[in-house]
């Protein structure tokens, strides 16, 4: 009993996890881009991401614990994204802004594509992990 419970918990949870960060990757940026002026629409995206890799970290983190029971293989994976989520946070994020405020477009547009290579990783990683959990 305890053991489904946890394999589904698992499951929803990096569900939530995988819509998360696909909504937020691939509409709310947009979105804000195409709604807001561009001085508004980069506040405010400034703002979103802490908070998005604090969900990344946590979401993947308990995700992860949850499915230690089921799935060596998703568990890992789950870690994985919580721990390489940090220095995208810590690191990565505030040297994009940085280079943005400098106005070094090269710069900006190498770490900005890191970053976005990272989240797509991310998704596709977690898109793995669901089908492994969906099948055990």
């Amino acid at each position: 009993m305890f053991e489904t419970f946890t394999h589904i918990s698992a499951l929803l949870t990096s569900s939530l996890l995988f819509g998360g960060m696909l909504l937020f990757a691939a509409s709310f940026a947009a979105f804000l881009f195409k709604c807001l002026p561009p001085a508004e629409a980069s506040a405010l995206i400034r703002k979103a991401f802490p908070p998005f890799y604090i969900f990344v970290i946590v979401t993947s983190l308990i995700a992860a614990s949850l499915a230690l029971t089921n799935s060596l293989f998703s568990a890992s994976i789950l870690a994985l994204i919580s721990l390489s989520t940090i220095p995208t946070r810590q690191i990565l994020m505030p040297a994009i802004n940085t280079a943005s405020d400098a106005k070094l477009k090269q710069r900006f547009l190498v770490l900005h594509g890191l970053s976005v290579v990272i989240t797509l990783v991310h998704i596709v990683a977690v898109a793995f992990v669901i089908v492994d959990l969906a099948t055990h």
